[in-house]
């Protein structure tokens, strides 16, 4: 944009000068033949020459007043505009600023509130350290008892196995000679009985045989012949 305005005043200057030799050429008398003709010629050239000079003079002093003119204009408004461009800028720097202590401050609460959720936190797994501590104290205490009542269960069950065993061998010892001893008993009443049997049989087969002739001889009375019966 800086460059437009030297650039009108090219035109303009390149216009005055187009205007000034169309003048001189339309101003030139034509040549004629003698001195006088040529003097005057030449001085009408000079009248022409420096009357376009001054006009193209004064035309260039209006087109750079023009041009420092619109430079001027350029420059204020490129001032206004940076000026407006800073204004701006400030304002965005203020409300940036604003931002930046509120997310500081924002930041301070939330600091302070994940500091204090942290000494929560930090308290409540100290508390149930202590407790996890306690339980696995009792728990231990608890195995240790219970180990304890086990080996002594063990040992009472051994110590009982023992004894059963051992009162199981004296009741199979004892069996064994209360067996023997029934045994002797018994085959001494069996050989006493048999004993007594062979003595006393005698006496039964005699007493069989007068029975039975006894009850033979009674059946023939009757009429009855024992070998149907």
């Amino acid at each position: 944009m800086s460059g437009s305005p030297y650039r009108e005043t090219q035109q303009k200057q390149e216009r005055i000068l187009q205007v000034g030799q169309g003048r001189d050429s339309k101003e030139m008398p034509p040549k004629t033949k003698g001195k006088g003709m040529k003097a005057r010629t030449q001085k009408e050239k000079k009248n022409v020459g420096a009357d376009v000079e001054a006009k193209s003079a004064h035309r260039l002093a209006v087109l750079e007043k023009e041009s420092l003119q619109d430079r001027l204009a350029l420059r204020r408004d490129e001032a206004r505009r940076a000026k407006a461009s800073a204004d701006q800028l400030r304002w965005r720097l203020r409300v940036l600023e604003a931002e930046v202590e509120e997310a500081r401050g924002e930041g301070k609460a939330i600091y302070a509130e994940m500091s204090r959720q942290r000494r929560a936190l930090q308290k409540e797994m100290e508390t149930r350290s202590r407790q996890l501590e306690e339980e696995v104290r009792g728990l231990r205490e608890q195995l240790e008892t219970c180990q304890r009542e086990a080996e002594a269960a063990q040992q009472e069950a051994e110590q009982a196995l023992g004894e059963r065993d051992q009162t199981l061998a004296q009741l199979r010892a004892h069996v064994a000679d209360m067996e023997a001893k029934y045994e002797e008993i018994l085959h001494g009443s069996l050989d006493q009985l048999l004993a007594k049997l062979r003595a006393v049989r005698p006496q039964w087969d005699g007493a069989v045989l007068r029975l039975h002739a006894k009850y033979k001889e009674q059946l023939h009375q009757f009429g009855l012949n024992p070998l149907d019966l």
